[in-house]
């Protein structure tokens, strides 16, 4: 069984972007639902092996907060032994487990991986059989389109199989694993994918404003929305899209905020072990649009250290009343 969602906006896995910091923003930012980097199976089982020796569990690897729940930890690799044994070992942290199908980068489809799955229909079912057989925890999915664009109706057959096989909802990204992240979503195929199965589906796809939120859900009868990209230095949107779906109005953020929710998002990370280079990515997406942002985003990029960066954020805040 799926737990109860807050809202029905989530936040997508985004690799080197929703680390447990940002996640944890963007939940008390009102996300229905958050879900961890996109993380190997062999990873996972070499990582627990070390981490087993230290008495450590894999919390230590996959980090989160229990007030990020309810959390997914989304799970990538076909290799069926390997899967069903990282599927165990995070099972007792996380309350959900999602597969990703989705991933476009080619170090990830070149392994058999990710979006190259969706050619492979009798491969999937064996995973996803693999998966449900696996753990007690509900198992999701995330997928594309397709491939290619000769083959970008991939998505029927394996929303059909992973019914089948006891998957309990499907994220879908209706673009191609070879359009990446350009072009547009096509929303129809949502809509086609929500009268075709009976199960919960996430859209997913340039939604960047309440609005498309919104019109998402009225225009394709998907069951919740994800965002990713939209998100990106601007975790007011859950709250956008809460206010929006219930009263059609919502708050307006200034860059002041902006800048303020980047300092909380700053205090976050002290109680993780965030790659520098990760907090200065972050940095980067918080004063996008921002006037004399492109000047800070520069200094940005030389900063060495959290109290160098401290400092060039806190400079923002005289270029935001500008």
């Amino acid at each position: 069984m799926l737990p109860k969602f807050s809202s029905k906006a989530f936040l997508a896995p985004m690799a080197g972007v929703s680390d447990p910091a940002l996640r944890l923003q963007c939940k008390k930012m009102g996300a229905g639902l958050v879900v961890t980097e996109f993380t190997s199976i062999h990873s996972i089982i070499a990582k627990e092996q070390q981490l087993k020796e230290n008495m450590k569990t894999i919390q230590e690897f996959i980090e989160y907060s229990e007030e990020e729940r309810p959390l997914s930890v989304q799970l990538f690799g076909s290799d069926l032994v390997a899967l069903e044994k990282a599927a165990k070992i995070v099972e007792p942290y996380f309350d959900i487990i999602d597969y990703n199908m989705g991933c476009p980068a080619p170090h990830i489809t070149q392994q058999m991986a990710g979006g190259a799955l969706l050619q492979e229909v009798n491969l999937t079912q064996q995973i996803f059989s693999t998966l449900v057989n696996a753990v007690k925890k509900p198992v999701t999915l995330k997928i594309r389109s397709g491939v290619t664009s000769a083959s970008k109706f991939l998505f029927r057959d394996i929303a059909e199989v992973a019914e089948d096989e006891g998957i309990q909802m499907i994220t879908f990204h209706p673009r191609t694993v070879s359009q990446g992240y350009s072009g547009n979503a096509d929303w129809n195929l949502i809509k086609e994918l929500k009268e075709i199965s009976n199960l919960p589906i996430v859209g997913n796809g340039d939604v960047t404003t309440p609005e498309e939120a919104k019109t998402m859900l009225d225009e394709t009868g998907c069951d919740y929305v994800m965002i990713g990209r939209g998100v990106m230095g601007n975790p007011f949107l859950f709250e956008q899209i809460n206010d929006y779906l219930k009263t059609n109005s919502y708050h307006e953020y200034s860059f002041k905020d902006r800048l303020d929710s980047f300092f909380e998002y700053l205090h976050l990370t002290s109680k993780y072990n965030i790659k520098f280079a990760n907090i200065k990515g972050q940095a980067m997406r918080f004063t996008k649009g921002m006037r004399g942002g492109s000047s800070l985003r520069a200094k940005i990029t030389f900063s060495k250290n959290l109290s160098e960066l401290e400092q060039i954020m806190k400079d923002g805040y005289a270029l935001s009343n500008a």
